[in-house]
């Protein structure tokens, strides 16, 4: 084994006391330990509602802008600077790692991810080879330049989910219903199974190469994993999230578990093995400490749309999700999913100078 491999897998590397990071209250609340105030940062930090990442995003592509270090680390570090956030969020895409191994795709503004030849058959798999770090250095190159500029501030890399791959993979885009996707997987078992071993090899992988460069946690975004219902999700879906958590678990680093309409499958996400459940805005964070089994910390919940309302409705919104995340074992302030577009900066920065002072009134 390497130096950096032996690194990578020693828990202890991840936080070193020299960075400051053992003492991050990120890091602290998804581990449940006490904090010195809840945590907070905001899914899609880094991104449209900011007027300096349009300028620098401007006539470049999205997956150009996701594969070149000295952008990666500008805009990761630009929601950094403007808010008292706790955490920094790798900026690239969910579908980086396919395009990486080959998958003929575009994300085209106003729509999505579009793929060229959408998988629907066994001969489609091919096009899956595993991802290794040499297929994606500008991910290296740039987590390693953000852990030298974050010093003290935890960076979460990231990665789509298995189902949420597979939507996009056999639907072709975006889609509402996931109707060839759900056929798939309800007519086509065994197909379906091959196709989300391949996809979690590739969630695993990507993950690995950000946290073998510093990042300091990891999120999966198994956005619309709530299109599914709970007994399909236990079936088809479980054994292969279970496993991505599990192969990421020796490197030391919380997990975070998150997708988007899942309030029925908070238990289930839970079993997945992930360190940290996300919640959305649908479920009171008390009520999802009841779903959740024991031994999670949980994040979220404030509804993004809350943000457009005035402050006032703001403020008391968010004082209401820091009582209620009291109740779980640990708690990250988020919001219940990505920052709008249109939503104003300034509001952003008072709700997380709001989030450390309301939480350190409170004992924890």
């Amino acid at each position: 084994m390497t130096a950096d491999a032996a690194r990578s897998n020693d828990p202890s590397a991840r936080t070193p006391d020299g960075g400051g990071l053992a003492e991050s209250p990120f890091l602290l609340a998804c581990r449940r330990r006490p904090v010195p105030h809840t945590p907070v940062w905001f899914m899609r930090q880094a991104g449209r509602s900011l007027p300096e990442y349009l300028r620098v995003r401007e006539g470049v592509p999205m997956l150009e802008s996701c594969a070149r270090p000295d952008l990666i680390v500008e805009i990761t570090m630009q929601p950094v600077r403007r808010y008292a956030v706790d955490a920094a969020i790798f900026f690239s895409d969910i579908m980086v790692p396919l395009r990486a191994v080959g998958v003929d795709l575009d994300i085209k503004p106003g729509v999505g991810p579009v793929i060229a030849d959408p998988i629907r058959d066994a001969a489609g798999l091919d096009v899956l080879r595993p991802l290794s770090p040499d297929d994606v250095p500008y991910v290296t190159e740039a987590v390693e330049g953000l852990v030298g500029e974050l010093g003290a501030t935890p960076l979460i890399g990231f990665a789509g989910g298995p189902f949420t791959l597979a939507s996009y993979l056999i639907e072709g885009g975006p889609s509402k219903n996931h109707e060839r996707t759900k056929a798939m997987m309800y007519g086509e078992p065994e197909l379906w199974a091959r196709l989300m071993e391949r996809l979690a090899d590739l969630t695993i992988a990507f993950l690995k190469v950000q946290v073998a460069a510093g990042a300091s946690a990891v999120q999966v975004f198994d956005s619309w994993v709530g299109a599914v219902a709970a007994q399909d999700y236990r079936e088809s879906v479980l054994p292969h999230a279970r496993r991505v958590f599990a192969e990421i678990e020796p490197l030391g680093v919380p997990r975070i578990h998150f997708g988007v309409g899942t309030g029925e499958l908070l238990g289930l996400m839970g079993e997945a093995g992930a360190d940290v459940v996300g919640v959305d805005w649908r479920v009171p964070l008390d009520e999802a400490v009841s779903r959740v089994e024991p031994g999670k910390a949980l994040q979220g919940n404030l509804d993004p749309a809350i943000l457009f309302a005035p402050w006032e409705t703001v403020e008391r919104r968010a004082r209401d999700v820091l009582a209620r995340g009291r109740t779980a074992e640990g708690h990250i302030f988020n919001l219940g999913h990505g920052v709008l577009p249109s939503t104003d900066p300034d509001m952003l920065a008072r709700l997380a100078d709001l989030v450390h002072e309301a939480s350190s009134e409170d004992p924890h």
